[in-house]
């Protein structure tokens, strides 16, 4: 497969270019004045957040965000009613406040999916198929109630396989329903990976139904746990996820590979959030890795790179670059990991796009294109 590639342009704009260029380009947004944003962009370059540059005015919502999160009013009933003593912010299932948001910012659709919180390791069975159904019917009929705007990933009890296949299959080709949400590991265990799961997957590649990954939000799934990711410092700066997550999502590219998992299923496609954890940039060691221990692979190592997709949420444009670069701008998705009450939230949906002067083509790949096709919009 030929891919896509950036614009040559894109390749010769170093670091300080980024900076000056700002929100530069043809396909953006922002809720301010020309000069507004200039002050905006002036403030983010000394303060070296190119993340809160503010983007540049487009006509209508055009964009599709393919990492964001929500919480139904009956989902958050739902957890409390298990156990779960956590405070959810009601603004979570707000959807005209949400929609309001998305066109402000130039967002024509989100793919709705829960966040870190999944419950899935800890409810028992039955309560945990009632949550996901719970939350699928929910998105049914945000669908319903914005069928232009909102879409969603369908959510299963991903503890039990059987269970798992049961909800997809109950809900599969329901309206909005487009993909399959998923964590990548539960409480260390690598489910997906269990012969079980095998029918699950299968399913899921006749279905057409990508697979979007989430870390869970407790230590004990996220790659180096409690004795390295919960000391004072760690938890100071929150690397439970700025670091816990990058490296789980990386772990689960890499056992997809070796797994043989991408070959048995060759249709099967998957969206790795956090613009793909670490993966992208120790490609090279894990290929290194791969290639010293004589494991067999059907393909070179870089077509496995390529099976999946990458969303934008890398913060640093230069980072963005390299991930384009190496993937290809057909295989990167915009994500902003936003809901309401988010730490990390991206308030500008497409600055970093922005930021890289891309080729027209590229940028439309990316912001829609690209989403528009894995999601068959």
């Amino acid at each position: 497969m030929k891919r896509p590639r950036p614009s040559k342009r894109t390749s010769k704009v170093g670091r300080r270019d980024f900076i000056k260029m700002g929100a530069a380009g043809t396909l953006g947004i922002a809720a301010a004045a020309p000069s507004a944003i200039a002050a905006a962009q002036a403030s983010a370059s000394r303060s070296a957040q190119p993340w809160n540059v503010p983007q540049r005015a487009m006509s209508q919502p055009f964009s599709i965000d393919t990492h964001c999160h929500w919480a139904p009013k009956a989902y958050m009933a739902a957890l409390m009613e298990a156990g779960d003593r956590r405070v959810y912010d009601p603004l979570n299932y707000d959807l005209e406040r949400r929609i309001k948001w998305m066109d402000q910012r130039g967002m024509q659709t989100l793919v709705l999916t829960l966040n870190g919180g999944m419950p899935w390791q800890w409810v028992k069975p039955e309560q945990g198929v009632r949550i996901a159904a719970i939350c699928n019917d929910a998105a049914i009929e945000a669908h319903k109630a914005f069928p232009d705007r909102l879409i969603a990933g369908i959510e299963v009890y991903a503890a039990d396989a059987d269970l798992a296949l049961k909800e997809l299959n109950r809900v599969a080709g329901k309206p909005g329903l487009r993909a399959v949400h998923l964590p990548n590991s539960l409480a260390g265990r690598e489910f997906l990976f269990e012969p079980a799961f095998s029918p699950f997957l299968a399913r899921c590649e006749e279905l057409g139904y990508p697979l979007i990954f989430h870390p869970l939000d407790e230590a004990v799934n996220y790659y180096g746990g409690n004795s390295r990711l919960a000391d004072s410092f760690s938890e100071s700066a929150n690397f439970g996820n700025a670091l816990g997550f990058p490296f789980e999502t990386a772990t689960t590219a890499g056992k997809f590979i070796v797994s043989g998992i991408l070959d048995k299923f060759p249709k099967l496609e998957i969206v790795l959030p956090h613009s793909g954890g670490c993966f992208p940039y120790v490609a090279g060691r894990v290929d290194r890795s791969v290639t010293g221990r004589k494991v067999k692979l059907q393909h070179p190592f870089m077509d496995y790179v390529r099976r999946f997709h990458y969303d934008t949420l890398t913060y640093y444009p230069e980072t963005l670059r390299f991930l384009i670069e190496l993937a290809g701008s057909d295989r990167v998705v915009i994500g902003t990991d936003n809901a309401f009450g988010a730490t990390q939230p991206m308030e500008y949906p497409h600055t970093l796009v922005d930021q890289l002067n891309l080729a027209q083509a590229d940028r439309e790949r990316i912001l829609r294109g690209n989403a528009a096709k894995l999601f068959r919009l």
